[in-house]
């Protein structure tokens, strides 16, 4: 019997406009808000990672933090500096690593890498009523993909988009 995978895609809160450097904003306090919002509707989806792959950025430690401790999510994330400036294709030689025993994968990174992930991997096939218009992944956004194969094999038009939630605070 083939295991069905989780996949969830998601781009960090709302950040503070300016810092020292891009990567040290932190979250605003709506962002703060709409992470904790996050981690209620990933919770009340039944969603509970596996293993996550999180920028080392500011605001994507400071979301992870927010949304699994809302969530009771208890798996260390892995804090990866390539997130921050890498593409797609960067995001899925992580994910196809993954280990076959995981079930479900939780990545946290930024625009515009995640929405075209989003895009890339949407088979067509799910299309839930609230899903991403014209490109559209505000923060605080989680796009949830069933993946039918093997990690190893995750590529374009590969997942079914089950899940896409905006969440506000």
């Amino acid at each position: 019997m083939q295991t069905t995978r989780r996949l969830v895609l998601l781009r960090h809160a709302q950040a503070e406009s300016f810092a020292a450097s891009d990567a040290e904003r932190p979250l605003t306090d709506r962002g703060r808000a709409d992470a904790a919002e996050l981690g209620r509707w990933l919770a009340a989806s039944g969603l509970v990672a596996d293993e996550a792959w999180v920028s080392d950025a500011t605001r994507t430690r400071q979301t992870w933090a927010e949304l699994a401790a809302t969530a009771s999510w208890a798996v260390a994330p892995h804090y990866d500096g390539s997130l921050y400036v890498t593409d797609e294709e960067g995001v899925l030689e992580i994910l196809r690593a993954t280990a076959d025993e995981v079930t479900t994968t939780v990545v946290v990174g930024h625009n515009p890498t995640i929405g075209m992930l989003t895009q890339l991997l949407d088979d067509g096939d799910g299309a839930p009523e609230d899903g991403p218009e014209g490109g559209s992944f505000p923060t605080a956004t989680a796009a949830v993909f069933e993946i039918a194969g093997e990690w190893a094999e995750l590529g374009p038009m590969s997942g079914r988009l089950t899940h896409f939630h905006v969440a506000r605070g």
